[in-house]
């Protein structure tokens, strides 16, 4: 009986500590993100976000998402900037148009580190909807649908947050389903 007892203690234990570490790293894009690594480290290791690193290095953001923070980023993946029209992605990642490439990913970006926790916490204050201010001073709004988190954009664009609570040592990501697009 007490090595019965013994045996699933251990196992609660073990699965405690698997259950432990998905949370505090969880996969993305193939890749466990740490805690310990800032946004830019982590995103760059995930198969899933590569159009996004990109474009963050042809924005020339990597410094600024390397820095201190906290930001909140929600995190398009390569399948939503392909739901994006044919060629705009070549077309934003050009020289040229680096203003206008800043400014869709600015639009990801909230200042301050909101888990879901935080954005719940705001959807239950605004009766059931959110208002977020980005850092390229334009507006999301926040909502639940079921025990999904929702985002609108500027331009009535939806997108579904797919992993919320990403931490990272300078804020926190949520990989969403679609690119957010500012006015």
């Amino acid at each position: 009986m007490k090595n019965i007892f013994l045996s699933i203690v251990a196992l609660v234990a073990m699965a405690f500590t698997t259950q432990t570490y998905a949370q505090k790293n969880p996969m993305v894009g193939g890749a466990a993100m740490y805690a310990s690594k800032d946004i830019v480290d982590n995103a760059v290791n995930s198969k899933d976000h590569t159009t996004l690193v990109a474009a963050v290095k042809a924005a020339g953001l990597v410094e600024t998402l390397k820095d201190k923070g906290p930001f909140t980023v929600f995190a398009p993946t390569n399948a939503a900037f392909d739901k994006l029209p044919a060629g705009t992605v070549d077309m934003v990642l050009k020289p040229e148009n680096k203003a206008t490439l800043t400014k869709i990913l600015t639009y990801h970006v909230v200042a301050g580190k909101m888990d879901s926790k935080a954005i719940a916490k705001a959807i239950k204050m605004g009766g059931g909807k959110s208002e977020l201010t980005t850092v390229a001073g334009g507006k999301l709004w926040a909502w639940m649908e079921g025990d999904k988190l929702m985002l609108n954009d500027e331009k009535g664009g939806m997108a579904t947050v797919t992993i919320a609570d990403v931490m990272q040592k300078n804020g926190v990501i949520h990989v969403i389903d679609t690119v957010l697009m500012p006015n």
